[in-house]
């Protein structure tokens, strides 16, 4: 061989060493290139993080104990079946007889008057008749909110009651203590029966401060026990009230027709209305009987009742009034002014 030759000998060997040496390279850098881009290529792509190892669970911790924050109930221990038991001290209700009484109403509202309810009675009525607000009345007796009340109770009224007189809806008699205005002295003694026709109405005549057509006499004889007027709170007594005996005959003030027989009125009782000429009416209430019947022709004195026990003046007593009627609007006039003295 040449020295030529030997040369490219040497060439080849040196240049097959080369390749082998590139070839290799190239295979560790293919083995080490990762297979995905270690961060994203995309914009709205966050670069993967490694997951955390998962962390140990905790052991189980008895109810109740020890807990704080959130929890995850398959760790926990159920709470146990029963209730706990123990002792509590305590001891017995006192009794009524220990209990401590009830604060004392100030002095100066309470008084020795009391009223008793009677059947129909109300508390609003009880109020109008003795001046006193209806709350007074409830506060006083400690009726609570409905002011229930019953027949017998007795009703404790201030110091400021006034007896004002007949009301519908307290209707008993007036009780010992209180004022009661105006109280009535008797009227004079009963005339003379009249003599000749009793039929024929007697000539008209002044009587009192007013005059009539119709000459009016006293249906019976007694005390004045309410008199006519306002009675406060709006109400009015439109008539008088006269004590007399229990089944005293009650007589027609004057002749005329009788328009009404019955009980039907609210507050009024057993009552006879009887209808006179030139538009006169008189009304006898809380009557014991009536004697009369409706359309009954009457003549002036002549019996058509008996004196009651339902005026609730604390005795037996009348209601009576009279009427004028004006067209047909009826007008009420105080008895005492058109009665002979």
């Amino acid at each position: 061989m040449t020295l030529q030759e030997g040369r490219m000998v040497e060439i080849e060997r040196w240049m097959k060493g080369m390749v082998i040496a590139a070839v290799a390279l190239t295979a560790a850098a293919c083995a080490s290139y990762p297979s995905e881009p270690r961060y994203s290529i995309y914009a709205d792509r966050q670069p993967a993080r490694p997951a955390a190892p998962p962390a140990p669970a905790p052991a189980p911790v008895p109810y109740g104990e020890g807990v704080v924050g959130p929890t995850n109930p398959a760790n926990e221990v159920p709470p146990p079946l029963t209730a706990p038991v123990g002792v509590v001290e305590g001891g017995a209700l006192p009794s009524l007889e220990d209990a401590p009484p009830p604060p004392s109403r100030p002095a100066s509202t309470i008084t020795g008057a009391a009223y008793v309810i009677q059947p129909g009675d109300t508390i609003s009525g009880v109020g109008r008749r003795f001046q006193t607000p209806v709350q007074t009345l409830i506060d006083l007796n400690a009726l609570g909110p409905r002011a229930a009340l019953s027949p017998g109770q007795r009703i404790i009224l201030p110091d400021t009651a006034v007896d004002t007189g007949s009301d519908p809806y307290a209707t008993g008699p007036s009780p010992t203590g209180v004022l009661v205005p105006n109280r009535g002295a008797p009227p004079p003694p009963p005339p003379p029966p009249p003599s000749g026709n009793p039929a024929s109405p007697p000539p008209a005549r002044p009587n009192g401060s007013a005059a009539t057509t119709v000459a009016l006499d006293w249906p019976v004889r007694g005390d004045i026990l309410r008199r006519f007027g306002p009675v406060g709170l709006g109400e009015r007594n439109n008539g008088i009230n006269i004590g007399a005996p229990a089944g005293a005959e009650v007589r027609a003030s004057a002749a005329g027709r009788v328009g009404y027989v019955g009980d039907d009125l609210a507050g009024q009782g057993l009552t006879v209305l009887v209808v006179h000429r030139d538009g006169w009416r008189t009304v006898y209430g809380h009557l014991g009987s009536a004697t009369v019947r409706d359309g009954d022709d009457v003549r002036a004195g002549q019996s058509i009742g008996t004196v009651g026990l339902t005026a609730g003046d604390g005795r037996p007593s009348i209601h009576y009034e009279v009427w004028r009627m004006r067209g047909d609007e009826p007008s009420a006039i105080d008895p005492l002014t058109l009665l002979p003295r």
